[in-house]
């Protein structure tokens, strides 16, 4: 009885803890991004390109909450990487911030590249990238990296906004 309690425990301060970590160490301000140069996000089908070719790259990869490499990555830290590495882009490391910078789009209005964003529990937030056709890629705390439907359920149910950067 005691071990099943202490799973639930921790089970729930997972679920507290979510994919809204912040690592103190990423470069970069926490309330602002920064363009590099290296990305065009205006141009759909690259950006679709360079978000199918991450999640070939990262697929399956675990989560880890604070996480930013293959050893387990968290759903900020994947978006932080895919930005900075695919389209020369700076985002804040943390969900709560990055749901703070961009443009807001409509529902529905959504192209490759808009950041998305659930309310998935009291005080988490989660966050995954928009590729096209309702799909979008993020990192999910049991399969890992993946691409999701947003025509299901859970995601229909949890979904907050969008935001264009």
């Amino acid at each position: 009885m005691k071990i099943i309690i202490t799973v639930m425990v921790v089970v729930a301060m997972l679920m507290l803890n979510g994919c809204s970590s912040v690592v103190d160490d990423v470069e970069g301000p926490a309330d602002t991004y920064i363009d590099t140069g290296k990305g065009v996000l205006s141009d759909s089908e690259f950006v679709k390109q360079e978000l199918y070719n991450q999640h070939r790259q990262w697929r399956g990869i675990k989560y880890r909450s604070g996480g930013l490499d293959k050893s387990g990555i968290d759903c900020s830290g994947l978006i932080y990487i895919t930005f900075k590495h695919r389209f020369g882009l700076i985002l804040p490391r943390s969900t709560e911030e990055m749901a703070d910078i961009g443009e807001f789009v409509e529902e529905g209005d959504w192209r490759a590249g808009d950041l998305l964003f659930f309310k998935t529990g009291i005080v988490t937030r989660h966050v995954g990238v928009y590729i096209e056709d309702g799909r979008f890629l993020h990192v999910s705390s049991i399969k890992g990296v993946i691409i999701s439907s947003l025509n299901n359920n859970y995601w229909r149910n949890t979904y907050w906004k969008a935001k264009r950067i």
